[in-house]
């Protein structure tokens, strides 16, 4: 009998592989076929002679991807050391599975599971957990430098921010919201909970991950302004990193599934950079070749992971069944 349910527990196994990765391959296509900047004359042309046609370009856009996920891969196998240790390798098959499962949720929310499953079920609470506080981090990370940026921007160069009313009680509301649950008798039994769990993970793991998320923006931030100079942008390095920092800023506080990343960035990016009299094709291009190395071609990869994994054994007891 156990058998029996074995040899269909495989098949929906198989059936989720194949539903996951099609799906992936049907969003980035159709993302990249219904993308009418595509049609568009000056960026095919623009494309081609910035990027495509110049070797030199494409090796350091190629770099800076590498860099940005090999941090991503490192952050996550020292966060995973303090549960048990796994390698570079396996670290990558959970970090790059998980962005292509991502692809179908919001805010890359089915990365948790993605990340999880690779592990017994006594484990992954605890997965659940350091991958929130990789997040956390990287979303930490973005929020300080993104103050910085929008601080500079408004106190040094010609940029004004209007807060409407309701954005203003939304805030406030939001605010409130946090104050309330951090009193409240379960908000502070769970607060205690993440102390706990934090608490278990030695302060060098917790100083490698903010580390990391730091080198990985600091890369990924760089990459945007690599791609600006090569487009010929007309901005100077101290005027444009702030205004990609805010960029970033804004766009991490608005929900949207990883597929459409490149269109909330897009847009963000367009509205910050216009003040500065920037063309709107060359940003949107810009937010195109980065979503593409930075997503698309990293969760390609991932499709191959998704296609090979392999269920663990829950526990010793289960290990003796399967292999009876």
């Amino acid at each position: 009998m156990y058998n029996i349910l074995q040899k269909y527990n495989s098949a929906f196994i198989l059936l989720g592989k194949l539903l996951i990765v099609g799906v992936a391959y049907y969003f980035i296509s159709q993302k990249i076929r219904n993308n009418d900047l595509i049609a568009n004359t000056q960026f095919l042309t623009d494309l081609s002679k910035n990027v495509l046609d110049n070797s030199y370009v494409l090796f350091v856009i190629f770099l800076f991807t590498f860099s940005n996920w090999f941090l991503e891969i490192i952050k996550w196998k020292s966060l995973v050391s303090s549960i048990n240790k796994i390698s570079f390798f396996e670290a990558s098959k959970q970090s790059l599975s998980s962005l292509t499962a991502s692809l179908l949720t919001p805010n890359r929310i089915g990365e948790y599971g993605a990340k999880a499953i690779y592990y017994p079920k006594n484990e992954r609470y605890k997965i659940l957990f350091l991958n929130f506080l990789a997040n956390f981090n990287q979303m930490l990370v973005t929020l300080l430098f993104g103050a910085f940026g929008l601080f500079f921007l408004i106190t040094f160069l010609p940029f004004t921010i209007e807060l409407s009313a309701l954005q203003m009680i939304g805030a406030f509301m939001f605010f409130v919201l946090i104050l309330l649950f951090s009193l409240n008798r379960k908000g502070k039994l769970y607060l205690k909970k993440i102390a706990d769990q934090l608490e278990n993970i030695s302060t060098k793991i917790h100083f490698r991950n903010f580390y990391f998320s730091v080198l990985r923006y600091l890369i990924f931030s760089h990459q945007f302004y690599f791609l600006l100079f090569i487009f010929g942008a007309d901005l100077d390095y101290i005027s444009a990193m702030p205004i990609i920092f805010t960029m970033y800023l804004l766009a991490s506080i608005i929900p949207s599934f990883v597929v459409f990343d490149w269109l909330i960035k897009g847009s963000v990016a367009v509205s910050l950079f216009s003040i500065f009299q920037i063309n709107e094709i060359v940003i949107l291009s810009i937010t195109s070749v980065m979503w593409l190395a930075n997503f698309a071609f990293p969760s390609l990869i991932g499709s191959y992971f998704v296609l090979t994994f392999t269920k663990p054994a829950n526990s010793k007891l289960e290990q003796n069944i399967i292999s009876s």
